[in-house]
């Protein structure tokens, strides 16, 4: 068992590689005490809101071959109020803040215009926003324009409502996507990489070939590396290099576990960047 969700990956990885960080979450019900007591066990504040039901459980099936199946539970209806409260917690962190980073999916019966909501409320206190959805949230989240999205391959299908298969079927989505309202987009393409579109043009980041053991969370760590490389000032391209060597670094890693800093610096070397000419 351990503390997951795409906001709790990104924090470990942040805190593994020096950042500060605060991650706001849910919690309700048993399950809620127990993600508690894992996140009080963990190196990294946290703000747990308060809610009345029962946060869900998920199950990562991994065998040797890396092959991965996900069973996701629905979770919780959240009412009115606790939506409110999760908003305000978002709020008050940031006038201490450099980066918000809205990840993962949204509880039942909670309109996707939550995200909006909060990527207009990180632009008006001058913090960049990563979005790191699907569906109708992430659809919704770019009208807002966030700083940074970072769909994977599926998510980019579904969003597109088209099959991506070959290299330059990547490139044209980030684009298409970037057309959307997203400052950049990270597009994540599993062990081929990523590919990074921003109005200066657009880049395929190679990784080296890896014995990936438990790819799960590898696209968290890629969204949270690059989010610490901006915050030390590098040039965008070279933070998706960041990025992509933690999160393959990290699929090297057995179970829910995350590569530090010093393991994506040894792959760091063997990413390399080229340019998409066109497209």
């Amino acid at each position: 068992d351990a503390a997951g969700g795409r906001g709790i990956n990104a924090s470990s990885v942040l805190r593994a590689f020096g950042a500060r960080t605060l991650a706001v979450c849910t919690a309700g019900g048993e399950s809620g005490e127990r993600l508690k007591e894992f996140l009080e066990a963990s190196d990294f504040p946290y703000e747990a809101v308060p809610i009345a039901g029962e946060i869900r459980t998920n199950l990562n099936l991994t065998d040797r071959q890396g092959l991965t199946i996900k069973l996701n539970e629905r979770g919780p209806m959240l009412s009115a109020e606790e939506i409110d409260r999760v908003v305000r917690a978002v709020k008050a962190h940031l006038p201490f803040s450099t980066w918000l980073m809205i990840c993962g999916s949204l509880p039942r019966g909670v309109s996707g215009n939550l995200y909006a909501t909060l990527i207009d409320l990180g632009r008006q206190a001058g913090v960049k926003v990563l979005l790191d959805a699907d569906g109708d949230e992430l659809r919704d989240g770019l009208e807002a324009g966030p700083s940074l999205v970072t769909p994977n391959q599926r998510e980019a299908e579904r969003l597109l409502n088209t099959a991506l298969i070959t290299r330059s079927h990547f490139a044209a989505a980030a684009r298409r996507i970037l057309e959307m309202g997203p400052e950049s987009v990270l597009l994540s393409v599993g062990s081929r990489g990523a590919v990074l579109a921003t109005a200066e043009g657009t880049w395929e980041i190679e990784p080296p070939r890896v014995d990936a053991v438990a790819p799960v969370g590898a696209g968290d760590a890629m969204a949270a590396a690059f989010v610490w490389a901006m915050s030390e000032g590098m040039e965008i391209t070279e933070a998706a290099r960041w990025g992509v060597a933690e999160g393959t670094a990290s699929a090297t890693k057995p179970g829910l576990s995350f590569a530090n800093r010093d393991e994506a610096l040894a792959l760091l070397p063997h990413v390399t960047v080229r340019p998409v000419l066109h497209l």
